[in-house]
């Protein structure tokens, strides 16, 4: 079995592939790359057991087999490469064995067959969606999702399905993102909870790939195709919280702002906020906002005044600004619109413009008890 492959190619799909494996792993065999070669085409997988990516790869061979090749060892070794053609042979003695301009080089293999099989999904329902739409909807929502294993429904990303659109939520309890599409549809509803990691592997390549994505899922799996990648990932079990429910229907006092020159302002005086609960304070009367922070274990404080569009009732309003300042920085448009009831409500942030048609956000801060 051996194959011919361009360094610089090769390097660049493995690299993707790589971030599936775990640094460390429960098998040994997780450890590797799995080559399968058919003729002219070179299929690479990489696998966490939960999530199983894999890439086909056009190359010059007219061999057959599979073997599993230690990751670490070959990306390193990839990596130093200028561009050029490498020969892989792979001998009986348990060797793959790399000639390139300047040397040879042996790495020890693992029998293919050792390597686990992704998951096959049963009867699944499919939906297609522009690769652009899907990277912006993971990008809007994966940094709202939550980090605790005791509440891991919510440390991923809700998929919401529909004959009338797409909705994607993430939730930490603390703050919450919902976008929709409902220029894109799909045949039938349904609705799954992705994992963070594979969301985030996704984010990474998407942003180059263009025309659409297939979606397979079931109960318990789902299966991303695009390109020459196919990424396999088991699904978060149990039912996401009615996220409808948390958002504030009534929200009379709107506050309307340059969304860089109140992102500066929040960043700035939070420097001074206390360094637990990072605290700034609102406070909206007129057309005038004062943002102010204090950290009273170290006297130290900051306050300042900016102008803005605001239309309710005089309010002094808490945020936790890693919060807020993550949010705006998070959403592209000139202009935001904060909208709340009462200071121990619920915000709601939307962007004013920049959105395609068909396209919405809503962003949703827990507010803080002020303290001072």
């Amino acid at each position: 079995m051996n194959f011919i492959i361009s360094s610089s190619y090769l390097l660049k799909q493995l690299q993707v592939l790589g971030s599936v494996i775990n640094s460390s792993n429960t098998l040994p065999i997780l450890d590797n790359f799995l080559f399968e070669l058919d003729n002219t085409q070179l299929k690479v997988s990489a696998s966490d057991l939960e999530t199983t990516m894999s890439a086909i790869l056009e190359i010059d061979s007219a061999s057959q087999g599979s073997v599993a090749v230690p990751a670490r060892l070959l990306l390193d070794i990839l990596k130093t490469f200028p561009e050029q053609p490498l020969t892989f042979t792979i001998d009986p003695n348990h060797t793959v064995e790399i000639s390139s301009n300047s040397g040879k080089y042996a790495l020890a293999y693992a029998a293919g067959e050792e390597f686990p099989r992704p998951v096959v999904l049963d009867d699944p329902s499919k939906t297609l969606i522009p690769s652009e739409v899907l990277a912006t909807a993971i990008s809007k929502t994966i940094f709202a999702a939550g980090n605790d294993d005791l509440r891991p429904i919510m440390s991923g990303v809700f998929f919401q399905f529909g004959t009338d659109g797409l909705t994607f939520v993430a939730t930490d309890a603390h703050k919450l993102v919902k976008y929709s599409r409902t220029d894109i549809l799909a045949n039938q509803v349904s609705e799954f909870i992705m994992p963070k990691k594979p969301l985030t592997i996704l984010k990474g390549i998407l942003g180059t790939v263009d025309g659409d994505v297939s979606i397979e899922y079931n109960e318990s799996n789902a299966t991303f195709s695009f390109d020459q990648f196919h990424l396999t990932c088991r699904l978060i079990d149990g039912k996401y919280p009615n996220y409808e429910a948390v958002i504030p229907k009534e929200n009379p006092n709107k506050l309307l702002i340059n969304r860089v020159l109140f992102q500066n302002s929040v960043r700035r005086v939070a420097i001074f906020s206390n360094k637990t609960t990072h605290q700034i304070r609102l406070k909206i009367a007129g057309a005038e906002l004062n943002i102010s922070a204090e950290d009273i274990d170290y006297s130290n404080k900051a306050e300042e005044r900016l102008t803005c569009d605001y239309q309710g009732d005089d309010i002094q309003i808490g945020f936790n600004s890693r919060f807020l300042s993550e949010m705006l920085s998070n959403l592209q448009s000139d202009d935001i619109q904060l909208e709340m009831s009462m200071p121990n409500r619920a915000g709601i942030l939307t962007p004013v413009d920049g959105l395609d048609e068909g396209e919405s956000i809503t962003m949703l801060v827990m507010p803080v008890m002020l303290n001072y």
